[in-house]
């Protein structure tokens, strides 16, 4: 019992080790970064359990799920503002899609023209 007791605190001194290191010191909560790794390097069960209750990082309440850190919501699920690039110009961007029109064409004709000289010089079966 004492075994697994041990794997368990180890497990969970290198979870709360990796945590404390890999987030934002301006998410830190109660002590600065410096002070959270020291705490939980030098008191594996203690600092680790401190760091889960006092020094974690919380998530926003409106976020789906406790896994997101305080991140901000990506631009992409974000409905106030456009996900992509908007261009400014539209007549540039006009001139663009002609411009792209015009060579996907060209090269329609050319591979067109490419499929009837190969049909044209192939074997012929008597």
């Amino acid at each position: 019992m004492d075994g697994l007791l041990s794997v368990v605190v180890l497990g969970l001194w290198i979870f709360c080790l990796i945590d404390v290191i890999t987030t934002d010191e301006s998410l830190c909560r109660n002590l600065s970064k410096t002070m959270w790794v020291l705490l939980v390097l030098f008191l594996p069960a203690v600092g680790s359990l401190a760091w889960l209750i006092a020094g974690r990082p919380q998530a926003p309440a409106d976020l789906p799920y406790k896994g997101n850190r305080g991140t901000a919501v990506p631009a992409v699920y974000d409905r106030e503002r456009p996900a992509h690039h908007v261009d400014p110009d539209p007549d540039a961007e006009a001139e663009y899609q002609r411009a792209l029109r015009a060579r996907a064409e060209e090269q329609r004709q050319a591979y067109r023209a490419r499929q009837q000289r190969e049909l044209g010089e192939g074997p012929r079966e008597s």
